[in-house]
């Protein structure tokens, strides 16, 4: 890496990141626990999931969007030498970070099927889906700028994409990177990833 330069992970990447692990091993659970009669009863139970469901959606959805939005607002351009990490590298750095969270999520959803059946992992499934739209949110928005939000991947490392240790986002055109607006993978993206990150109306030229 030269003097200077610095990797940036995409913020939308970064905000659905977990959102696969925690949506399909949620159902797996919710269908394991289906299967037990827990101390509430199945119908119960059942209702229950279905209210954290919702509620965890909702809640994950728009947690922390005044920050997002002030952080995207006050963007700047990026310079010619950052880094941009790939859509896949991000996605596996997450994975391997948190994979041991994942499993006692699961194994905790599962258990709580118990008392209350298929509730734990209705109660993961709704995060997930809630991930899934506040990246669909900060798609919506680079779209409508016509441009990508970053973030410096030392600063989302603990915090996510707007913690406490994020000072601020970076902008480049819409070309750049290995994924489309909202962070979902780009069908046509070249291996390794895109390196220009020049807008339409030509931005910065992003180095590697």
């Amino acid at each position: 890496m030269g003097r200077g330069a610095y990797a940036l992970a995409r913020v939308a990447v970064v905000v659905r990141a977990p959102a696969g692990w925690l949506w399909w091993p949620g159902l797996l659970a919710a269908g394991i626990g289906a299967l037990v009669p827990g101390l509430t009863g199945r119908t119960a139970g059942l209702a229950a999931g279905a209210a954290l469901f919702v509620g965890a959606a909702l809640v994950v959805f728009t947690a922390r969007r005044g920050r997002y939005a002030a952080l995207a607002r006050g963007a700047s351009r990026a310079g010619k030498a950052v880094i941009l990490q790939d859509r896949s590298v991000t996605l596996r750095i997450w994975r391997r970070a948190h994979r041991w969270w994942l499993l006692l999520a699961f194994l905790a959803a599962v258990a709580s099927s118990g008392v209350a059946p298929a509730a734990g992992g209705l109660l993961m499934a709704g995060a997930a889906l809630g991930l899934w739209g506040k990246a669909w949110w900060l798609g919506r928005w680079e779209r409508e700028h016509e441009a990508l939000l970053w973030v410096r991947t030392e600063s989302a490392r603990r915090g996510g994409a707007a913690g406490q240790e994020v000072r601020g986002y970076a902008l480049t055109g819409t070309a750049a990177g290995d994924a489309r607006p909202g962070g979902a993978r780009a069908g046509d993206a070249r291996p390794g990833g895109a390196r220009s990150g020049g807008a339409r109306s030509g931005g910065p030229r992003v180095g590697r």
